[in-house]
């Protein structure tokens, strides 16, 4: 297998590199990253053996190159990024090999790039989302138990069972469950007090419980409280508990901190990239061509600038996505690219470099 490096020193198996990213959008800002994105060549012996390889990067993921193999299956799938790629404007391009010229964007495009662009735009949305829900609904560090998704029976209602136990001068080791026939996690409550003999094992382990516990009472004891706990919302809080805080761990700080300068409960580059992609979307289908250096920057970067309000920017999305349906659907762009020819491509491309 090559490694980076080696690739890096294997300059020849190099068919595209290029600039990608923010600066050839034409979308960067101070401190903005340089992105780089390329096409490579597998030598022929690796080819013909058994370590095939469609992809090397860098430690960092910010510089990647795709095998032509890998590259064509994927433009033959109209992936966003890779059709972005083999258009991307000259002054971004590094080097092309002349083989690259056999491979031309209009061979390629069709009507896929209604799913492929405005499905990849739903999929910054989601993230920009789920910042919203996390800035406007954060977690508290400190993570809940089991006992605070319990609740007893107390007149025609419920209380919460911490609750209960303090009005009750009780604590959760001093009780004890047992299975209510019928009824899904609904238990009857003992405590210690009511055996002669014998211990209750409590209510839960301890404070990493995932469950309560269940005690051996004798059947003539009669209960003294029935508590249902809520498994379905704590499973759903633990999940949520867990995603908080690897989004946490693993989020760009400095790009967090820029979005709540904003005043704004969404992640606004997220946002920015959803109307980049709707608007490519578009374009392809009135002209039948990518467009990678953005015309529209000023206002892409005022929905980065947090200029606008999220649910105005979601009315907006509707109104594109409803008039990018009805561009695909008057479209002289082909259903999907020729399979055919681009494994002619492919194929040229191996025989003529070999």
């Amino acid at each position: 297998m090559i490694t980076f490096k080696q690739l890096k020193q294997q300059k020849e198996l190099i068919l595209l590199d290029c600039i990608s990213g923010s600066l050839a959008y034409n979308l960067n800002i101070k401190g903005s990253d340089i992105d780089k994105k390329g096409v490579f060549i597998m030598p022929k012996n690796q080819l013909y053996g058994f370590e095939q390889q469609q992809q090397i990067s860098n430690s960092s993921n910010d510089e990647v190159y795709y095998e032509i193999g890998r590259f064509l299956e994927l433009i033959l799938k109209n992936n966003p990024g890779l059709l972005e790629l083999l258009s991307t404007p000259k002054e971004s391009i590094l080097y092309r090999h002349p083989l690259m010229d056999l491979i031309k964007p209009e061979d390629f495009l069709s009507k896929l790039c209604m799913d492929t662009f405005a499905g990849y735009a739903q999929t910054q949305i989601k993230k920009a989302r789920g910042l919203n829900k996390k800035i406007n609904r954060p977690l508290a560090t400190k993570r809940k138990t089991v006992l605070d998704f319990c609740f007893v029976m107390q007149s025609n209602g419920t209380i919460p069972l911490e609750e209960w136990l303090t009005n009750n001068n009780f604590s959760q080791e001093q009780c004890g469950l047992v299975n209510l026939d019928h009824f899904r996690n609904v238990y009857l409550l003992f405590h210690q007090d009511q055996l002669q003999e014998g211990k209750l094992n409590g209510i839960i382990s301890g404070p990493d419980a995932n469950d309560v516990l269940l005690s051996s009472i004798p059947k003539s004891t009669a209960n003294i409280a029935v508590m249902h706990f809520n498994k379905d919302n704590y499973s759903i809080y633990c999940r949520e508990y867990k995603e908080y805080r690897e989004w946490e761990n693993k989020r760009n700080e400095l790009r967090y901190q820029g979005t709540l300068s904003h005043g704004k409960s969404y992640d606004t580059k997220n946002m920015m990239h959803t109307f980049r992609l709707l608007n490519m979307a578009e374009e392809i289908a009135l002209y039948g061509r990518i467009i990678v250096r953005r015309d529209d920057r000023d206002f892409l970067l005022s929905i980065r600038n947090g200029e606008f309000e999220f649910d105005t920017l979601m009315s907006m999305i509707e109104e594109k996505t409803e008039l990018i349906k009805e561009l695909y659907e008057k479209s002289s762009l082909p259903e999907r690219p020729d399979f055919k020819k681009a494994e002619a491509i492919l194929v040229q491309i191996r025989e003529d470099f070999y």
